[in-house]
Formats: C-alpha cells, sequence, structure tokens
C-alpha cells in the first residue's frame, strides 16, 4: 500500500472512533493489506489520537487465547497501544454510549518498573522487569462492522482496543503462580467465563516475551511504568449500558466495572 492509502484508512478508523460508528472491514476493499501495513494504519490512528491531547501509558497484546482465537477466526496474536484516555478505575461506570460495539475480556496486567527492548528477551528478563501483576478488564471495541475481522483488521485497528479497567491491587509475580492461578467472571451476578493463566500463550509471561520480543524488531521496547495487558484468560462477554462485571483471579486480586 501507498503512504497515502495507510494515511486515509488510519484517519478512517480514527473517525470512526471519535464518532462512534462502524466501517467495511479495511479487507475488503480490494487493497492487498499486509500485517504490515496495517501496523503502519494503526500507528496513523495512534497518531491522530496524540495529536490530540492523549499520550501512551502501555501495551496490550490480543488473541492470545484459543476461545479468543476460535471466537473471532484469527489465529495469531497481535498487539496495540494503551492511552490515557482508555483508562477507568476499579469499580468506576464506563458510559456504554461512548463505545460502539464493547466486549469485555479477563486478563492479567503487568506493570514494569525498568525498561525492556528485546528482541532476545526471555521469561526471566519479563519477571525481574515487573514491578507486580494486577487483575484487569479489557473493554475491546471494534470500529469493524460486526466484529467481521481478519487479522489485518484487528491490528489496522490498535488490536481491538476500547479502554481497560486496572484491579484493586498490585502482586509480585514471583508470589503467585501465574500458570495455574484462575480466573472467574461474573456478569450481573451469573458466572459467565472462567479460565487461567495458561490461556495466555501458554503462560502469561510467555505472553509478554512475545510481545517484547516482536516490538523489539521493529525497534519499539516496554518503558518502566507502562501497563502490558497478556491476553485474555477466556472468551470475549459482549456487555451493554446496565451491565456489571466482576472478576477474581486467584492469588492476584478483583476487578469490577459497570456500564452506564
Amino acid at each position: 500500500m501507498d503512504t497515502t492509502q495507510i494515511r486515509d484508512l488510519g484517519d478512517e478508523l480514527y473517525n470512526a472512533l471519535t464518532q462512534r460508528h462502524t466501517i467495511a472491514p479495511l479487507t475488503s476493499r480490494g487493497f492487498d493489506i499486509t500485517i504490515e501495513d496495517a501496523y503502519h494504519i494503526q500507528q496513523r490512528m495512534i497518531a491522530r489520537r496524540l495529536d490530540n491531547g492523549e499520550h501512551v501509558i502501555g501495551k496490550k497484546i490480543g488473541v492470545t487465547s484459543a476461545a479468543v482465537m476460535n471466537m473471532l477466526n484469527v489465529h495469531q496474536p497481535d498487539f496495540g497501544y494503551l492511552l490515557n484516555g482508555m483508562v477507568y478505575n476499579e469499580g468506576e461506570a464506563i458510559e456504554a454510549a461512548s463505545l460502539i460495539q464493547p466486549r469485555a475480556e479477563g486478563e492479567i496486567a503487568f506493570l514494569m518498573k525498568r525498561d525492556l527492548m528485546g528482541p532476545g528477551v526471555t521469561a526471566a528478563d519479563v519477571l525481574a522487569a515487573t514491578e507486580g501483576v494486577m487483575a484487569c478488564f479489557e473493554i475491546v471495541d471494534s470500529r469493524i462492522a460486526d466484529w467481521k475481522i481478519k487479522i489485518q483488521d484487528t491490528v489496522a485497528d490498535n488490536a481491538s482496543c476500547g479502554a481497560i479497567v486496572l484491579g484493586d491491587r498490585v502482586v509480585d509475580p514471583r508470589k503467585v503462580d501465574l500458570f495455574t492461578c484462575g480466573m472467574m467472571l461474573q456478569k450481573n451476578g451469573d458466572i459467565v467465563g472462567t479460565g487461567a493463566g495458561a490461556a495466555a500463550l501458554g503462560h502469561p509471561v510467555n505472553a509478554i516475551v512475545w510481545l517484547t520480543n516482536t516490538l523489539g524488531r521493529l525497534g519499539i521496547g516496554l518503558k518502566a511504568g507502562e501497563i502490558i495487558l497478556s491476553g485474555s484468560l477466556a472468551a470475549l462477554i459482549p456487555v451493554k449500558a446496565g451491565d456489571s462485571l466482576h472478576m477474581s483471579i486467584g492469588g492476584i486480586g478483583n476487578c469490577s466495572v459497570r456500564f452506564a
């Protein structure tokens, strides 16, 4: 794709985000969009948000669990950026009208205490660079109509990120078994999802290793103080105004959010 096409598609996604409407899949437009092209489109979309006063506070890895891969028919991980305008506090209400077609994911978030740059990063490196882990909701929200996405569509759309809600405490990752820790997710008091740390690429630390090394090949690192989302531990849960969600992860903590 040429730079004009990349700019125009990035602007179209940004306008869909700010005006809260969906657009046709980019992969249905007749373009030969590579994944590299899709990340350039993502960069244009993010640049528009930065120009509007937001700033990067972390990164996310998406499509890490088999449940999400099967639901979206996307079968490889992707990554996107977290911006300060996406963050909500534990228990805070999110205006449903501020989103388009939201779905909730229960995840483990990593808080970095020092910079980390790939490639060549190992699991031990990730743990050494991590201040702590938290329970976290990511509210994914595709700007692509009816979630009819291919990998290029979700990559271009900043990995379908909408909002994040961080949990009630930060825990030393060396004091919890991130592989076996169990998650239970409730919606309006009913259990709608369960999972374990192993759902995220076999281990949440593996997800951060993949992300760090993938970003490193692009000259991008993880930064001290950043929040890094390691991927969903269960299938996506559709949400709407009036819904309340609560999630607990054994040994890590709880996270709640409601939609007004």
